[in-house]
């Protein structure tokens, strides 16, 4: 069944409070799907976020980022008061998330409502079904914050190696402290599960992201530091990242500990299990991040200061997936095997069954045909004019080579009069692949400006694009309406 969707991350959303968050224009926004035709909304994770404010960069793979948790619905509840929320600066502008002003304010805002808050039975189940993660989440939290929010190698030695006496010491002294972060949980799945079963109803599949690997800075990596590639001192040994290509000649760093996959499959990948039954209680479909890292990786030695002296080395290819599709036989997943992409990977892409992505802005390299032109594309596949990595189109046509550009319009048939980032649109909507997205910044026309993330920088203008008030306008809707009916991607009543 021919489908299409939107790819628009939750904090991009405009709202009073700095960020978008899961209250009405959350509920607005998935009218606005339904009424132009689509069937899916793609998100970013839904993690706390560390350095960097990146969702790729989560303090923990099973909890949600409390900075979500809309005010207004607390208030409603009565956990708030209007009040309360006057005179806090969220931020300056309306177009950017201020992450600062999160960290700042929003926990302690949030205290006001748990401080409010009576554990009822709704409560105590949400905490005995989650232990599994909850109960160390919420310990690492209240660990960071009584640490001054130091990295957990950064601790004292007790708390540091989870030294079981030690740890009863603190779950004592910060008892508060950790019932305030199995509340925020708490809500934020209240909130979550109403967003999800509302779009649902309404015909709109919920896509999800599950990055591959986790920070070092994270409770999954405390907690768990047997199941990573750590020395003796519980510090890397090597770490995650891309190899130099023509884009970086030092390749990507990205930092992140790699998994010691030996361990996780003697204990039956259970790790991956429990954060992938997290992932289905969240989302419809689950974007497997980084693919191609499960058939193999690049490994960089710890310290080094950039991915030039990495070296590929094996993940655990169809072991993995076969784990996947008996635990998770009804999930659906794409597979991200975007990158260097071997015949190895391929065929890892092929027996896992996960279609893959076709990225547009890919296609028209003017030097050689490429596998990313829609001719080329086999019907299982997701379609995308770009992701959250990559250019918005208004800026790729400004930015590419201009004998790419070139290439672009004359094999889409591009004119000024349509606009070349709807003809863009046109030729992935017109594509083969069952599904196709784009970004909300590409439906807006927005240039450099609504970019999400440029990968291996650290700036404030990443992950910080919020779309203006009445963004989704009936126009929009209904021009977007009619380009998914013309190529058959609305769905039947």
């Amino acid at each position: 069944m021919r489908q299409s969707g939107i790819l628009m991350h939750i904090t991009s959303l405009p709202g009073r409070y700095g960020i978008g968050t899961m209250g009405k224009e959350a509920y607005k926004f998935v009218d606005f799907l339904q009424e132009a035709g689509q069937s899916c909304w793609q998100i970013l994770p839904l993690s706390p976020t560390g350095f960097g404010d990146s969702p790729y960069q989560a303090l923990s793979s099973c909890a949600g980022n409390h900075y979500l948790v809309d005010l207004d619905l607390l208030v409603k509840e009565g956990l708030l008061k209007k009040a309360e929320l006057k005179d806090i600066p969220w931020g300056s502008n309306p177009g950017r998330v201020d992450f600062g002003a999160m960290y700042r304010y929003r926990t302690e805002v949030l205290k006001l409502a748990f401080r409010r808050f009576t554990p009822d039975e709704g409560y105590q189940s949400f905490v005995k079904e989650n232990e599994d993660w909850l109960e160390d989440y919420a310990l690492f939290m209240a660990l960071k914050e009584r640490y001054g929010d130091l990295s957990w190698l950064d601790w004292p030695e007790g708390p540091r190696l989870r030294e079981e006496t030690a740890l009863a010491e603190q779950r004592e002294t910060l008892d508060e402290t950790i019932r305030l972060h199995k509340f925020l949980q708490y809500r934020f799945s209240i909130q979550w599960n109403d967003l999800r079963a509302y779009a649902n109803k309404k015909g709109i599949r919920i896509i999800g992201d599950v990055p591959i690997y986790v920070p070092l800075d994270s409770a999954d990596v405390w907690a768990n530091p047997e199941l990573f590639q750590l020395d003796e001192n519980r510090r890397p040994v090597k770490v995650a990242g891309c190899p130099p290509d023509g884009f970086t000649a030092d390749g990507q760093l990205w930092g992140n500990p790699l998994y010691n996959w030996e361990k996780l499959a003697d204990t039956g990948y259970g790790w991956w299990i429990r954060r992938l039954r997290q992932a289905a209680k969240l989302y419809d479909m689950i974007r497997i991040d980084h693919f191609r890292g499960f058939e193999s990786y690049w490994a960089v030695p710890y310290g080094d200061k950039t991915a030039r002296n990495g070296t590929w080395e094996k993940g655990p290819g169809m072991d993995f997936f076969h784990m996947v599709h008996r635990e998770f036989p009804e999930l659906a997943f794409i597979a991200e095997d975007l990158g260097f992409v071997t015949p190895e990977v391929r065929q890892l892409q092929i027996e896992s069954g996960y279609p893959g992505m076709k990225v547009l802005e890919f296609a028209f390299d003017s030097r050689e045909e490429s596998d990313y032109l829609p001719h080329l594309y086999p019907v299982d596949s997701v379609c995308y004019t770009g992701t959250h990595d990559n250019l918005t189109l208004k800026q790729w046509f400004r930015e590419a080579a201009p004998r790419d550009v070139a290439y672009a319009k004359a094999y889409l048939g591009l004119n000024r009069w349509e606009g070349y980032n709807w003809g863009v649109i046109r030729g992935g909507m017109g594509s083969v692949s069952e599904l196709f997205i784009a970004q909300m910044q590409d439906y807006l026309g927005l240039g450099k400006e609504g970019r999400m993330n440029l990968p291996g920088s650290v700036s404030p203008d990443n992950w910080t694009w919020r779309a203006k008030k009445g963004f989704a306008s009936r126009h929009l809707q209904k021009k977007l309406y009619d380009v998914t009916k013309r190529y058959g991607r609305v769905p039947s009543k």
